[in-house]
């Protein structure tokens, strides 16, 4: 069985140039899957909003939604670090109240560390003191999509650039333990992912990151269709094909089998025909 990985262990794999895997989980058979596989870290994204409760975008999950999620995603994992995402207007509103809404992640959910997008530095700062790890969120944040142009790559003009590996130094001098970088240039990515001590996971920015994220609906087949995204399999048609297989072993009798049905022994059967026979 392997060891619990720890935020040391994650900077140790950052320091020997060892890549770090992470996809996200939203239920406890996924999860307990992933983490049996040897994924080292996982994450309860909001990305559930839309990929798992039918919401349009990463928006409308609450906090009582992604706290629920991040509990079975943690009942499930024996290795695995588990980071809970903060979810839209969880944060932004206060420090006080996004360090309370933090700890529930870390009380309730029994999560490794939280995730937030964007530029709270002191937010950070704060969570930090608080001994609540914190990840960092640059590029695309899908929260505030609408105020970025889209779900378009961020900072492919020299000045986009700059401001955004500033904000990654200062996301590092605040004390996050991670930054996940999202749909970045290649060469921004590989820039900010040299500079920074902490890992860098990257999810359509390049290769140099110190890792990469990707949401496990995805790369399953089950949703999703971006350019940075690779399918690893197709369950969509898999689960199609096994629902229509099944629909038409019901209609044409050909399930339940005697193999898949129980029967009652014979002396207790005989009881049973004769009691009846009578009425």
């Amino acid at each position: 069985m392997r060891k619990k990985i720890t935020i040391s262990h994650l900077m140790e794999m950052k320091r020997t140039g060892e890549k770090i895997a992470m996809l996200t989980a939203y239920d406890y058979p996924i999860a307990k899957l992933i983490d049996e596989a040897g994924i080292e870290t996982i994450l309860v994204g909001d990305s559930v909003s839309n990929v798992v409760l039918g919401y349009p975008d990463t928006r409308p999950v609450t906090m009582d939604e992604m706290i629920y999620h991040t509990k079975i995603v943690t009942r499930a994992v024996k290795s695995a670090f588990v980071i809970g995402d903060m979810p839209f207007m969880s944060y932004q509103i206060s420090v006080e109240e996004a360090i309370k809404n933090a700890a529930r992640f870390i009380k309730e959910g029994m999560a490794d560390a939280v995730k937030l997008e964007g530029t709270f530095f002191e937010t950070i700062e704060r969570m930090t003191n608080a001994g609540i790890p914190v990840v960092g969120h640059l590029g695309l944040t899908p929260q505030s999509a609408s105020l970025q142009g889209g779900y378009v790559v961020q900072g492919k003009s020299y000045e986009k650039a700059k401001e955004i590996i500033k904000n990654a130094e200062n996301i590092e001098r605040a004390g996050a333990i991670m930054l996940v970088l999202e749909m970045v240039p290649k060469e921004v990515a590989s820039i900010i992912s040299h500079r920074l001590k902490i890992p860098v996971i990257g999810i359509g920015a390049g290769p140099d990151c110190d890792g990469q994220v990707l949401v496990i609906h995805d790369m399953l087949g089950l949703g999703g269709n971006f350019k940075f995204l690779k399918r690893y399999s197709n369950l969509d048609t898999i689960i199609k094909n096994s629902v229509e297989e099944y629909i038409s072993d019901v209609k044409n009798k050909k399930f339940p089998t005697e193999e898949h049905t129980f029967s009652m022994p014979e002396n207790e059967l005989k009881k049973l025909i004769k009691n009846y026979r009578k009425k």
